[in-house]
């Protein structure tokens, strides 16, 4: 899509130039208006990187605060994108540790907790009545997977193959050399298919790992809550409903097999908008950092 900053197709770089000129001769509007574009998909990221949407939307907040309070340093000599999700990364990257990211930090660990779960079986027609929940336990495990990646290469993950970020895009927003880029990407998409090659029954069917085995249980241990899910719900989009149709992805055929399961996770396309951004408006106190009256 061309709306989405990690796009190569993306042509909001001078839209997003006005907005800064406009916000630096005084508007708030136009900061607003800035800040509204960009924080669905800082806050996407934010919240693959730490599962927990409310440190997700903490995370968001403090590296939008960021953005604000830097704004008045941006020269034009490279474009917006660049500069301020460079910002956003660095802050993710530098971040003490949230929530799950204490307990999912490697495969091992991962491994454990499903086999942990004892299996339950389920009818066709079970599965048939629970499949939201089964979705849920679905893409609470793939979540759960993605912590297992050190933060560096959940980034580049979640940049180049869940938002179809290709190694110029990507490498410049991470600040590393394009070879280094796919490198790393190739590096972290092996490491989850290997994963899931060898333990989920969503990518090898000889695999005993079944989501509906599992759900009841979950639900039992309230690890999932059937009255309030965190991944399923309807009013979420995907992340392949926002990528450019003409991604350049950089996978063998083979990956593919699971790289849509991951393009398939839920992201959060809307928000209370106003009151985020006058929270990170006035938390920033944007005037007197960019020296406007």
């Amino acid at each position: 899509m061309m709306n989405n900053p990690f796009a190569t197709a993306y042509s909001s770089d001078l839209t997003d130039d006005e907005l800064i000129r406009q916000t630096m001769a005084g508007d708030r509007n136009a900061l607003d208006t800035l800040l509204r574009k960009h924080q669905p998909y800082i806050y996407n990221v934010a919240w693959k990187m730490v599962q927990n949407p409310d440190d997700a939307a903490d995370l968001t907040q403090e590296a939008m605060i960021k953005v604000v309070t830097k704004l008045g340093s941006f020269q034009f000599n490279s474009t917006f994108r660049t500069w301020a999700y460079r910002i956003v990364v660095n802050h993710f990257l530098n971040e003490k540790q949230r929530g799950r990211e204490k307990f999912f930090s490697r495969f091992e660990d991962m491994a454990f907790a499903l086999d942990s779960i004892p299996d339950h079986d389920m009818s066709a027609l079970e599965q048939k009545e629970s499949k939201e929940l089964i979705r849920e336990m679905n893409l609470s495990c793939m979540s759960g997977m993605l912590l297992c990646l050190n933060r560096e290469q959940r980034l580049i993950y979640i940049i180049g193959e869940m938002l179809g970020g290709d190694h110029n895009v990507g490498s410049e927003i991470m600040g590393i050399s394009k070879d280094n880029f796919r490198a790393k990407l190739k590096k972290a998409s092996r490491d989850l298919y290997q994963f899931m090659n060898n333990k989920c029954g969503l990518v090898n069917k000889d695999n005993p790992c079944r989501c509906h085995k599992k759900v009841q249980v979950a639900v039992n241990q309230q690890v999932i809550d059937a009255k309030n899910l965190l991944y399923n719900r309807a009013e979420y989009a995907t992340f392949q409903e926002h990528i450019a149709e003409d991604a350049d992805f950089m996978f063998e055929e083979v990956d593919r097999q699971y790289a849509a399961l991951y393009q398939g996770m839920t992201f959060k396309p809307d928000f209370d908008r106003k009151a985020f951004i006058n929270r990170v408006i006035e938390d920033a106190n944007w005037q007197s950092k960019l020296n406007l009256q």
